[in-house]
């Protein structure tokens, strides 16, 4: 049990890191809090919370994943390298398709109400 809180607390170390350190994240964290008042606001269904909150959680460990990514290339590949700005290109593409996903989601749920 206690291999399992000390897990636990790492993550939570890392989402805390990634708040505090990671403009991305902190930009993508607070436009979360903005959809979710805006669900709230608009009283939106079930399945529109469902898809919403999949969409927050897709975005936020694409980030996630993304800055892992960059800070294990800077490790590795600490000088310029054309295929380490390759690996993070990649990774951020990742979390370019993820967010345009989720912003098309987005509009497909809230606009139809906005327009009413």
């Amino acid at each position: 049990m206690i291999k399992e809180i000390e897990s636990f607390l790492a993550a939570v170390r890392g989402i805390l890191f990634a708040l505090k350190n990671e403009r991305h994240f902190k930009f993508h964290f607070v436009f979360s809090i903005f959809v979710v008042t805006a669900g709230c606001y608009f009283n939106i269904t079930g399945s529109q919370w469902s898809l919403i909150l999949i969409c927050i959680a897709m975005v936020t460990v694409a980030e996630i994943l993304n800055s892992s990514i960059e800070k294990l290339t800077d490790i590795v590949s600490p000088g310029y390298n054309k295929q380490a700005g390759i690996v993070k290109d990649l990774a951020a593409g990742g979390v370019l398709i993820t967010a345009i996903v989720a912003a098309i989601i987005g509009a497909v749920i809230f606009l139809p109400i906005l327009l009413k």
